[in-house]
């Protein structure tokens, strides 16, 4: 479940999208939280949505829930590299050209 990456981080790594994981920060690009940018706390694959920290919604009985964001309104903007094969993923299959 791949979401587009930020200009500077097309330029830098040669590629269009990338799966979205838990620890990427994202920036919202359409509906009621355009232009909200935070980490991402939780992916539901199945659904294709993603959860946002500080993006919730109230419910009736007074509690908040995280609001889903389905993949495509989101962006990537900075991305988590802690992890040696996600690093490797980037330059995989991509040649410069």
């Amino acid at each position: 479940m791949s979401a587009h990456l930020s200009p500077q981080l097309r330029e830098k790594y040669n590629r269009r999208s990338f799966p979205v994981r838990v620890g990427d920060t994202v920036k919202i690009l359409r509906g009621e939280y355009k232009g909200v940018e935070g980490k991402v706390t939780g992916v539901n694959r199945k659904r294709q949505f993603v959860f946002v920290e500080n993006v919730t919604m109230k419910k009736a009985d007074g509690t908040t829930k995280p609001r889903p964001i389905h993949v495509s309104n989101i962006m990537i903007t900075q991305l988590k590299l802690d992890d040696k094969f996600r690093q490797a993923a980037l330059t995989r299959g991509k040649e410069a050209g």
